[in-house]
């Protein structure tokens, strides 16, 4: 109730699921209605439960149900939520001051994130990065600097890809519904591709990294013209279109295809970057080396900031006044993805990931064996889908299965989300500080769910 004691969060959670309540509880129903008198309809949730603590694996809520997490706020909180360093930089910055606009009055640990970055990011040469708010934001800045150093118009993206809900980013995005509907008309100069999705190329998978490569290739040179393309923008792994793993080769080919056309490589990092995929960038498994890479999500274990960081020459290209915002690269927000980058370094959270990924593959794996509804299992690291199929099509996509299965985990307390361009992926992003145990149980509570709502479909 309002005003009544909190549990506390961080990593001294108790690490256990426990159900006292339906879900959502009658408290967090109560807190629903409330929200449907003070906030649109358009801002939705996966599961209304509301939060009360969170840390470790788990999140407790307004009724006192303990979940566990394979969600991560959408990556966002990889290190844990409400890590020690996080926390504990955040909460230091507070006292000392909470704004001046960078802008106006620099200070020194925005240099300090940005000095992290460009050590850390694999673009080539001297490096340059700007903090920004959130990772829409980071694309927009990302193309209008491709677009300032280039002198070039074209963006060029890709089949599934997700990008952001702003104006721009919207039009760089490819699903409609639901962050397209009605909200044209979009910005033009922008082209799309197919993705080298193994799992759904016409030809099969062994042809798709080079098929997929011919036809970007083509639409550069026949159908648009690669003069007038600044970059081409990619995603290393696909977040929202459904952890889409590009066919091996791909990206190396279209970083190739780049480079002999005189066009600039953005890799979108926000979801699959920062230790999630058991590398800081998930271009990384391939020995890409993209001229600019956008960070967010993860970069600041819960607060917002991005970032684009970028070859030296081509961050300088735009003029004094072109990039930066009122609450760009907040004091607080970057103090936190200090301590973000401490919590990487000090718990092994990228070999974490690998131990996750290899969990999650292995059990999931087992579980594709006996089960048909599953069309695949994918990923990187602490990265994971399966995708859903109907039992007696030829991989038809089963949207339907998608959401009875994760509201099946939700009631029993386990948080997963969905995603795809066709609804039908169940995706997986627990927190590197997720305890084996609660990971191993949380696949138990999937496997289980999954298999009472195949059996009813029978």
């Amino acid at each position: 109730m309002p005003g009544a004691s909190r549990p506390v969060g961080g990593p001294d959670l108790e690490q256990v699921r426990r159900i006292v309540t339906e879900i959502p509880g009658p408290r967090s129903r109560e807190l629903l209605a409330r929200q449907r008198t003070l906030v649109p309809a358009g801002v939705g949730a996966t599961l209304p439960v509301f939060v009360e603590a969170a840390g470790g694996g788990v999140l407790v809520d307004a009724d006192g149900n303990s979940l566990i997490d394979f969600g991560s706020g959408i990556a966002v909180t990889t290190v844990g939520n409400s890590a020690p360093r996080v926390a504990e930089r955040a909460a230091a910055q507070l006292r000392r001051f909470t704004h001046t606009c960078f802008l106006v009055n620099p200070y020194e640990s925005y240099l300090d994130v940005c000095e992290k970055l460009n050590d850390l990011a694999p673009v080539p040469g001297e490096k340059r990065t700007v903090l920004v708010n959130s990772g829409a934001e980071a694309v927009e800045n990302a193309v209008k600097i491709a677009r300032a150093a280039t002198g070039r118009p074209g963006i060029v993206v890709f089949d599934h890809a997700f990008h952001g809900r702003t104006l721009l980013t919207m039009s760089l995005t490819a699903k409609n519904k639901p962050y397209k509907q009605g909200f044209g008309p979009f910005v033009p100069e922008v082209h799309r591709a197919p993705m080298a999705y193994p799992y759904r190329w016409p030809t099969g998978p062994d042809n798709c990294a080079e098929d997929a490569a011919e036809a970007l290739a083509d639409l550069l040179d026949r159908q648009v013209g690669a003069e007038n393309v600044a970059a081409v923008l990619v995603e290393p792994i696909q977040g929202e279109g459904g952890f889409v793993v590009p066919a091996p080769g791909f990206l190396p080919q279209v970083a190739a295809i780049c480079r002999a056309r005189g066009i600039l490589l953005i890799v979108d990092e926000i979801q699959a970057g920062i230790a999630r995929t058991g590398r800081m960038f998930a271009c990384e498994h391939e020995g890409i080396r993209p001229d600019l890479i956008t960070t967010a999500k993860g970069l600041a274990g819960g607060l917002p900031l991005g970032a684009v960081t970028g070859r030296a020459e081509l961050m300088d290209a735009v003029p004094a006044g072109g990039l930066g915002g009122t609450f760009s690269g907040s004091p607080v927000a970057c103090e936190a993805a200090l301590g973000v980058f401490e919590e990487i370094e000090a718990h092994g959270l990228m070999e974490r990931a690998l131990e996750i990924g290899d969990t999650m593959l292995e059990r999931l794996g087992e579980l594709s064996d006996a089960q048909p509804a599953i069309g695949e299992v994918r990923g990187r690291g602490a990265m994971v889908a399966v995708e859903l199929v109907e039992l007696f099509g030829d991989r038809i996509p089963d949207a339907n299965l998608a959401a009875r299965v994760a509201r099946r985990c939700h009631a029993e307390g386990l948080l997963v989300l969905t995603a795809g361009s066709y609804g039908n992926v169940l995706r997986f992003l627990p927190p590197l500080s997720i305890s084996d145990a609660l990971l191993e149980e949380g696949l138990t509570i999937l496997a289980e769910a999954l298999a009472k709502e195949t059996a009813s479909a029978l």
